[in-house]
């Protein structure tokens, strides 16, 4: 019997601002998203502000070195209780001064005390599930979410070979790059190498080898590996002192993080921001030891940015501008039984993932 063949997803899971809606309350707010690097917290009271899944949230060190991520809104009024990054001692909303201690516990309101029963020890700020992994910051709006090793599979351990100083690593540079198109369009497109060769001639001849290129579902997690160009080939000198650095690997992270190792063991990531249904933010981080200026580091972020990134932002726009054309009907899918650079699999994996997250079946 022939097997069916797989056809791309229907445009209305791209366009539709319904779908992108059930996705905010859904999938993006039941699922482990990146909130930011713990460098940025290096201190007690450090704390800094991002948006996620439609939510205003903060993540802030706790005295007893316990990072923590509260919604930003008071118990009181509802008043947003900070803004950007920065220090603090205790937390004090700007509207009516009512404070909290860096656990999220009310401390202390003007008059209070004058209302009969008013017990503080019952208000606290709203926390929401937080896992540090590798130093990077992840939060999950669903309290019931199962932790990210359960999520991504020998992930953690496998960075930990690619990178093992990641304890060391900080921001060296993290570009926000706007694209006009759906989230998944974004992270489709990272999540292929069918379209490499054409597309992407510096990252095909000068880093990786694309007739080796493969990617694999570890959970919810994309493996990509391939080897890297010949030595004589590389742009740069790869020899770190590390296993693996002479290979590139990445991982991506249902639904919107990738790490990335570059040969040489040079650590990067990828992360999306859903803005709406035609708009994504793609945050391009770059890291060093201690955050310190590193020469390699530095011209692959150049050389990625002027090439690779600008490249794809072309593609994408590209395609939401034809999946709004009332003359397209969703191709079928590359689906080649011995996966490879020129099949698709990993699409059709993202796929099911993301028709599961709208319609609640594969």
């Amino acid at each position: 019997m022939t097997k069916a063949v797989t056809h791309s997803l229907d445009a209305r899971y791209y366009t539709d601002p319904e779908v992108f809606k059930i996705e905010q309350d859904g999938v993006l707010a039941r699922t482990w998203q990146f909130a930011g690097h713990s460098s940025l917290l290096a201190n007690t009271g450090d704390y800094f502000a991002f948006e996620m899944a439609g939510e205003n949230l903060f993540c802030i060190k706790g005295r007893d070195d316990v990072i923590r991520t509260f919604y930003n809104v008071c118990q009181h009024r509802a008043h947003q209780l900070v803004q950007g990054q920065g220090t603090t001692r205790v937390v004090v909303c700007p509207y009516h001064s009512w404070t909290y201690e860096l656990t999220g516990g009310l401390r202390a309101g003007p008059n209070i005390n004058a209302v009969e029963g008013f017990d503080k020890s019952k208000i606290c700020l709203t926390e929401v599930r937080t896992e540090i992994f590798l130093g990077f910051i992840f939060v999950n709006l669903d309290k019931d979410a199962k932790p990210m090793d359960d999520w991504f599979p020998n992930a953690r351990k496998e960075l930990e070979e690619w990178v093992p100083h990641f304890k060391t690593l900080k921001p060296l540079e993290i570009v926000e790059v706007p694209e006009n198109c759906n989230w998944k369009v974004s992270v489709e497109n990272y999540s292929e190498c069918y379209h490499c060769s054409l597309n992407h001639p510096t990252f095909a001849t000068g880093v990786v080898k694309p007739e080796t290129y493969d990617i694999q579902p570890q959970g919810h997690c994309l493996r990509h590996t391939t080897e890297c160009q010949s030595l004589d080939d590389m742009t740069y000198d790869i020899h770190s002192g590390f296993d693996h650095f002479d290979q590139y690997s990445s991982w991506f992270l249902w639904p919107m993080f990738s790490f990335q190792v570059y040969p040489g063991n040079v650590l990067n990531t990828y992360h999306w921001r859903a803005i709406d249904a035609d708009h994504v933010i793609l945050y391009r981080g770059w890291y060093s030891v201690d955050g310190a200026e590193d020469g390699v580091a530095r011209q692959l972020a150049i050389q990625d940015r002027e090439t690779t990134v600008e490249e794809d932002i072309h593609l994408v726009e590209s395609v939401q501008r034809g999946l709004k054309s009332r003359g397209y009907v969703p191709g079928p899918l590359v689906i080649d039984p011995k996966s490879g650079v020129n099949s698709e699999h990993s699409v059709m994996h993202l796929q099911k993932w993301m028709r599961e997250a709208v319609d609640g079946e594969p």
